[in-house]
């Protein structure tokens, strides 16, 4: 219970709420319209990190969640401070991260005048949040605090903004404080229907090709050891979304690894062929169905999902299961049996064995694909590994090899390159004691590179490895296989990197020859300090298998795999 805040200034009523709600550390960028509240910060025992730009703050605070499991928080100003948090905060909408952001506002009277550093973000925000508010009176500011960290963080995560005017901050409070929430509408379903549970069971029981599609829900509700007991009781085959990795551990003989676009020819094949698709906490995405008419056609599809709107959204469903998916596995697996799966798991065995992840090593280029690979050996497929977009974030999915939950940190839905950076160094900050590596592109390194920065500042020992290939590669892809090879707007010449991280204050090294990759990958995870380390590889290698755009999972290009 936070204490009596009779007489407090609205900047003592937000610090005072955040640390009832546990908060420890924020991100973000001071200005004019939040200067009472960087006041109050500076006794405060709330950590704040100071990034060097807005995007950045709010992917550090959506990556401090994804490792953490804890809210993310991020703090701007007014006007373009808050306008650069939108594609932070699209990117945590579409993946369903919990987050506050909080943004400061002109005086209430001047809201509509055009003053300066004013824009509309609530009106700017909307469509990318869960929930937004407007915060003008400092009567009403403690009840919105904790109204947005309860809507973040309940239900379908989601990010929620707060958009405070600064006469709310500096005005004091007369009489008690509003501290009950009121959200009548509000009022997410957690417990799941015990007949569609049953249903559910009954038809993973009599099912002979039963698949277990896990998304990232399964995460977000802390539901994996849920799911892994689902899994071994009822000897599910089971594939994972790009978000789902780590809800199974890849080295288990029923780990299919990842489906869809990029996924494993052993994932499609037998999602194709199952007479029984078990989707927790996925939404059917279209980059993981491929064309909808033709997904899963064999199959009856049950669908467990805490978001009644997700359900028969984008594939029609035959078993809608509504609630929390750790209350549905744990419930659902009193009533699974044994079942003889053996000519199934055979055949998932033909097809492991015949299609891996694989790439060449015959010609004297470093291969992408190798330097994950080598990563994940020198790292014991232990440490936490962030992301930005584009083909290196497909071959992480592909060729690390995640073992446990909250160990992958990349972008799925928005597809936001240069979200590797940040996002890294949020969940060093969140999880001081573990390795925490950035995978990242050239193109999707160059957007954010700057954060780098940060990560000297606090000492933040991140590794940033940049698989440099003067091109955007997955662009580049498209362009080779779909455009006869007009490569346009995609060569992308790149400064020294090591250099540039050295300017930094960080140590940078270069690795151009295969010899010296494990050596130099050595040297980075043993080094206490932040390292950028970039990797000359192969300019043109392609990410396979490959479904192109209107082609069904099984029309899959294998490339060089096959």
């Amino acid at each position: 219970m936070t204490k009596d805040l009779t007489g407090a200034s609205g900047a003592e009523i937000f610090h005072e709420m955040l640390m009832e709600q546990g908060v420890e550390v924020m991100f973000g960028y001071p200005g004019g319209a939040v200067l009472p509240i960087f006041d109050r910060l500076y006794d405060s025992p709330i950590r704040f990190v100071l990034t060097r730009h807005e995007q950045g703050a709010a992917h550090m605070a959506d990556g401090y969640a994804r490792a953490t499991g804890r809210c993310g928080v991020v703090l701007a100003t007014s006007g373009p401070g808050a306008c650069n948090l939108v594609t932070g905060l699209a990117t945590a909408h579409m993946d369903s991260i919990p987050v506050v952001a909080f943004t400061g506002q002109v005086r209430s009277s001047l809201i509509g005048n055009d003053a300066f550093q004013e824009a509309d973000v609530t009106g700017v925000t909307r469509p990318v949040t869960k929930h937004n508010f407007l915060v003008k009176d400092v009567h009403q500011l403690g009840r919105t605090i904790r109204e947005a960290f309860h809507i973040a963080t309940t239900g379908r995560p989601g990010p929620v903004l707060v958009d405070i005017a600064v006469d709310a901050t500096v005005a004091t409070l007369e009489g008690p404080a509003e501290l009950e929430m009121r959200l009548p509408g509000y009022k997410p379903r957690t417990a799941g229907h015990d007949r569609q549970i049953k249903a559910a069971a009954e038809a993973i029981n009599a099912s002979q090709r039963p698949v277990l599609y896990v998304g990232g829900g399964v995460i977000l509700a802390n539901a994996v050891e849920q799911l892994r007991a689902v899994q071994r009781k009822a000897q599910l085959p089971t594939t994972t979304t790009l978000l789902g990795l780590g809800a199974i551990d890849e080295t288990d003989p029923l780990a299919l690894r990842m489906l869809g676009m990029h996924g494993s020819a052993t994932a499609n094949y037998a999602v194709q062929e199952c007479d029984c698709l078990i989707a927790v906490g996925a939404r059917f995405d279209d980059r993981v169905t491929g064309n909808v008419a033709t997904f899963a056609p064999k199959a009856k599809i049950i669908h467990v999902d805490i978001d009644p709107a997700s359900i028969s959204k984008n594939v029609e469903v035959d078993i809608p299961v509504v609630g929390d998916a750790r209350d549905i596995l744990a419930r659902m697996v009193e009533f699974l049996e044994p079942r003889d799966r053996s000519a199934w798991l055979a055949q998932i065995q033909t097809w492991q064995q015949r299609y891996p992840f694989r790439y060449a090593t015959d010609k004297p280029a470093i291969k992408p694909q190798e330097v994950i690979d080598r990563l994940g050996v020198l790292t014991d497929h232990d440490a936490i590994v962030a992301t930005g977009v584009g083909q290196h974030q497909m071959w992480a999915a592909q060729f690390y090899g995640f073992r446990r939950t909250r160990q992958m940190i990349t972008s799925g839905g928005l597809g936001t390159m240069g979200f590797g950076v940040p996002s890294a160094i949020g969940a060093q900050i969140g999880c001081p004691d573990r390795t925490v590596i950035d995978i990242d592109g050239d193109g999707s390194f160059t957007m954010t590179m700057i954060e780098v920065i940060t990560a000297v500042q606090h000492n933040l020992p991140v590794k940033f490895i940049v698989l440099n290939n003067d091109f955007l590669g997955m662009v580049r892809q498209w362009q080779d296989l779909f455009y006869h090879r007009r490569y346009s707007g995609v060569d992308h010449p790149c400064p020294d990197f090591a250099k540039v991280a050295e300017g930094f204050g960080a140590r940078g090294i270069t690795i151009t020859e295969r010899g010296k990759l494990d050596d130099g990958l050595r040297a980075a995870l043993a080094h206490p300090g932040p390292v950028v380390v970039n990797v000359h590889v192969e300019k043109e290698e392609n990410v396979f298998p490959m479904v192109a755009a209107g082609k069904s999972l099984h029309e899959m290009d294998l490339g060089t795999l096959a």
